[in-house]
């Protein structure tokens, strides 16, 4: 049954009994709240909160990835910027210029700028502690620094993208250091582990599309647990010790082999110069007798004479004294002094 209200909500006339009970119970709360002046303030509520939730601001180190209904439809960049209202699109801050890091067997407190990092007092052995490849339990304190390069993925490719990379890089540390000897990571291979592991967690991140780019793993502290660490430091200074003994006779070795190859160089060089000498004034000998041969066949008397004059005047000038014998003289022997400023003998003559 039907009744006439030209009151009615419709404007009709006539208002079915149902509609027009809901209509009255809805008028009748309004009415006693001030009626319809509510509705404007509502309104502009409503508008307010609709202007508000259309923009939003992105720093300079992040990248704002716009989604609509849970779909992505666009990224931008740092500054100001404009969306559907809040219910239509979402925005979700990514920081992909900031380096971001992952810490394994310590946890860093935040500090003021300026002061020294503190540390967690809290144990993290469940993490750290591993075992080498030769059966020796170390403690393995690394950090994982990486940058975001594709948001989306970041967002969506993997659940749960931090908690991965920290999995992955607990995984690969473990694999790497079984893979060694203890001593080797505590000591000179600790530059080695960490490029392994870098180069085999990038890989995997790629093949997931997760898009991360590692930029860094560094070990931070590799020590052997609390209980054998007094033992691993005397074997630790005995290996140093034979290390250092190493060096010295090296550094020894370096020094005398060169200067015994130096000696025997030298002493090499100068006999082959001293025979080479000695070939030399042989042959030069050999020749000047041989001119001579052929001057003294040429002209016998000459060369004779030239020969015996050659030889007194080197002979007579290192005489201190001369005596000449006169077979013919029967009195005393005269002196002829040479020696310049010397006066003769009786009965001497002088040239």
């Amino acid at each position: 049954m039907r009744r006439y209200d030209p009151e009615g909500p419709s404007g009709s006339g006539w208002v079915p009994p149902d509609l027009e009970r809901a209509f009255r119970e809805f008028r009748n709360p309004l009415r006693g709240m001030g009626g319809w002046r509510l509705v404007p303030g509502a309104v502009v509520l409503l508008l307010a909160i609709l202007f508000w939730s259309s923009w939003f601001t992105v720093q300079p180190e992040e990248t704002g990835v716009v989604q609509r209904f849970g779909a992505v439809v666009r990224t931008v960049g740092p500054g100001l910027h404009f969306k559907l209202p809040y219910g239509i699109e979402r925005v979700r801050l990514i920081p992909t210029a900031r380096v971001l890091k992952e810490e394994f067997g310590f946890r860093s407190v935040a500090t003021d700028p300026g002061r020294r990092t503190q540390y967690d007092t809290k144990q993290f052995k469940g993490e750290s502690l591993m075992l080498s490849g030769d059966l020796n339990v170390i403690d393995v304190q690394w950090i994982v620094q990486y940058r975001i390069e594709d948001p989306v993925r970041y967002l969506f490719q993997i659940r749960d993208t931090p908690q991965t990379i920290r999995d992955l890089a607990e995984a690969v540390m473990r694999r790497v250091v079984g893979n060694r000897l203890g001593s080797d990571v505590l000591t000179v291979g600790r530059v080695a582990v960490s490029t392994e592991v870098k180069e085999e967690m990038q890989k995997i991140l790629t093949d997931y599309g997760a898009g991360i780019h590692l930029v860094t793993v560094e070990l931070q502290d590799v020590t052997p647990p609390d209980p054998v660490k007094p033992a691993f430091n005397e074997v630790n200074e005995a290996r140093q010790d034979r290390e250092r003994t190493i060096n010295q006779a090296q550094e020894q070795a370096n020094q005398q082999i060169p200067k015994a190859r130096g000696e025997a160089a030298r002493t090499v060089t100068e006999a082959e110069g001293y025979a080479l000498e000695r070939v030399n004034r042989a042959k030069g000998e050999a020749n000047r007798f041989q001119a001579i041969l052929d001057d003294y066949l040429r002209a016998p008397e000459v060369t004779r004479r030239r020969l015996y004059i050659e030889a007194m005047g080197a002979i007579l000038p290192e005489a201190k004294g001369l005596y000449i014998v006169d077979a013919d003289q029967k009195a005393l022997v005269p002196w002829l002094p040479l020696e310049p400023g010397a006066k003769p003998a009786a009965g001497g003559k002088q040239p």
